[in-house]
């Protein structure tokens, strides 16, 4: 009856496991909750320090609110505009404003289809989902006008498409004697220059700041993960900034005023940022609004005060990074003087061990050409890392393997004394000279790396799509088999809790052989608990990243091969059976 009741409690709380695992990581969920429309029209503003005012860049518009959205290459048909043609990036500059909200990575699809789209990171105004970036002046002091969002610029550059090797040179010339010459030039991979120079032909003293603006129309589809920021980001004064959109609502617009810095609006793997001159203060803001039930983010900063003499000029650098986050690129631009740059990439806590794992994965990479194959070679250099602190740990619980006989005994003289039960178990340990803590060695040892590489396969877009063999094409995606279905011989979809596949599986065995390596617990419902674990795992880590799994499984056949070695040589007999054969043979 006791037994019943101890196998009972073990269910439940396996079950309470899986639950709780499901509270604490729950699937992505919509968020488009009605909100308060905040206030959008600001002539002027102060900064945090609240002692000098600064222009506004321009207001979110109704216009920009499009309920019948054209597709992307409709919009881009019909506009004037100017090619950018380079590698990575496909796109065109809109001459409507200068804006640069055309954005194509081509390197990366939506799926791992091969004839699957490209990702579009910059959508026009009057598109789906627009996500665009403009660049411009406010005035500040004086009189005269400055191009806006619908004035159109002419193109004074003849070579052609933008790209690496051919700049882009735009001219605005405006009614009242001031003019704007525009020069935009790109690198080979994700990052646009915009040089500035506003010209002042009145016969009067004026005074303008510099703005950028990136603003997204709609809600995008989230991870909604803990483990991966999604949203406005941004370095002001070598101090990260990370805030949800659902946060801005809440609290309202998030400032800061900086020297330097970035600003921007990051998706798992892509990410558009403003980077002000890095010597120039600047206030920079993340702001949200909803039209029309539409949600509308906007992250912004605004330049210094410039002065323009009558006749003169003053000129300003912005620069804007579209693209994916490619530890090289985002590492290059940071040691090239963007501050904090690298923390665009979310390493997370333990970034001191997380940013070493991908880095020696990807060296690894490149000898073997296989991510898949590239974790496989790193669990094994980990290993053989710590092999004498594992040595150490598996010869102690061989020694209280060995020790399963005699606990035995002392467990059913003393069933009904568990203070006597503790004091003759630890004696026991003394005279043998076993430390039963030493024993848990190994698994404390695999945590950390563990969520380290959890963290690299699911944040870096190197993991995305990365194959490893057979049925693995994306490493970061779950195993898209599952036993519920015969691993895909009937046709017919399952719901995600049933996803159970071939590596999951393999995982659970691989555990389940390793506890049988192991002493069992002195405690019986321990004991039927921890008989549990490798199911309610194989569940659990069924809906992660399969190249966690993998790791996982290869990390556990290695310890098994390890620990079933010294068993051997210590003289502990192996019992790798599955209880329900035992038992068969034991009623033969």
């Amino acid at each position: 009856m006791n037994d019943n009741k101890n196998l009972v409690l073990a269910v439940v709380l396996s079950v309470l496991i899986l639950v709780g695992w499901q509270i604490a990581f729950p699937p992505p969920e919509p968020v488009d909750q009605p909100v308060e429309q905040a206030t959008t029209q600001q002539s002027a503003r102060q900064d945090a320090s609240g002692d000098r005012l600064a222009p506004s860049t321009p207001d979110i518009s109704v216009s920009d609110l499009v309920r019948d959205a054209k597709s992307r290459e409709e919009i881009v048909a019909g506009d004037e505009r100017v090619n950018i043609n380079e590698e990575l990036v496909r796109g065109s500059i809109s001459l409507k404003g200068a804006a640069i909200d055309d954005i194509v990575l081509t390197q990366y699809r939506e799926t791992i289809e091969k004839d699957s789209d490209n990702i579009v990171l910059l959508s026009p105004k009057g598109s789906e989902m627009p996500f665009f970036a403009r660049f411009g002046w406010s005035l500040v002091a004086g009189k005269g006008s400055l191009p806006g969002a619908n004035d159109m610029w002419q193109q004074t550059s003849s070579c052609g498409d933008l790209s690496a090797e051919c700049d882009l040179a735009l001219l605005w010339n405006g009614p009242d004697g001031l003019s704007v010459k525009r020069t935009i030039s790109t690198d080979k991979t994700y990052m646009l220059t915009i040089q500035d120079e506003v010209i002042n032909q009145t016969d009067t003293t004026l005074s303008v700041a510099p703005y950028g603006l990136l603003r997204r129309v709609g809600l995008p589809q989230l991870e909604n993960f803990y483990i991966a920021h999604e949203g406005f980001i941004g370095v002001a004064n070598e101090v990260l900034e990370e805030v949800d959109y659902d946060d801005v609502y809440e609290d309202g617009d998030q400032s800061f005023s900086a020297t330097g810095g970035w600003v921007g609006i990051t998706d798992k793997y892509w990410m558009a940022t403003l980077i002000p001159d890095q010597s120039s203060k600047n206030i920079t803001k993340m702001r949200a609004d909803r039209q029309a039930n539409i949600a509308t983010f906007q992250a912004e900063y605004v330049g210094e005060d410039l002065q323009i003499p009558a006749g003169g000029s003053t000129s300003y650098t912005h620069r804007l990074f579209a693209g994916a986050k490619v530890v090289g690129f985002i590492d290059g631009y940071a040691e090239e003087g963007i501050q904090r740059f690298d923390l665009s990439i979310d390493w997370g806590w333990f970034f001191f061990l997380t940013k070493p794992m991908f880095l020696a994965l990807d060296i690894l990479f490149k000898f073997v050409g296989n991510f898949g194959v590239a974790i496989l070679i790193l669990t094994v250099l980990i290993k053989a890392v710590f092999f004498p602190l594992a040595n150490t740990s598996y010869k102690a619980m061989s020694k209280m393997k060995a020790l399963t006989p005699e606990m035995t005994k002392i467990r059913e003289r003393y069933k009904d004394d568990r203070e006597k039960l503790q004091k003759e178990t630890m004696a026991l340990y003394k005279k043998e000279k076993v430390n039963p803590v030493t024993g848990c060695l190994p698994m404390l040892i695999q945590i950390p790396f563990f969520f380290a590489l959890y963290k690299v396969l699911f944040t870096t877009i190197e993991m995305r799509h990365a194959p490893f063999f057979g049925w693995i094409q994306d490493l970061s995606a779950p195993d898209p088999t599952s036993i519920f279905n015969l691993f895909g011989l009937l046709p017919y979809e399952l719901p995600g809790f049933l996803m159970i596949g071939v590596w999951p599986i393999l995982m659970g065995l691989t555990m389940y052989f390793q506890q049988k390596l192991n002493p069992p617990p002195a405690d019986p419902t321990q004991a039927q608990i921890f008989a549990f674990l490798p199911l309610v795992f194989t569940f659990m880590l069924a809906a992660f990243s399969a190249g966690l799994v993998i790791y996982w499984t290869w990390n556990n056949l290695l310890s098994i091969l390890q620990q079933a070695v010294i068993m051997k040589r210590m003289g502990v007999p192996l019992e790798l059976h599955i209880g329900l054969f035992k038992k068969k043979k034991a009623a033969d």
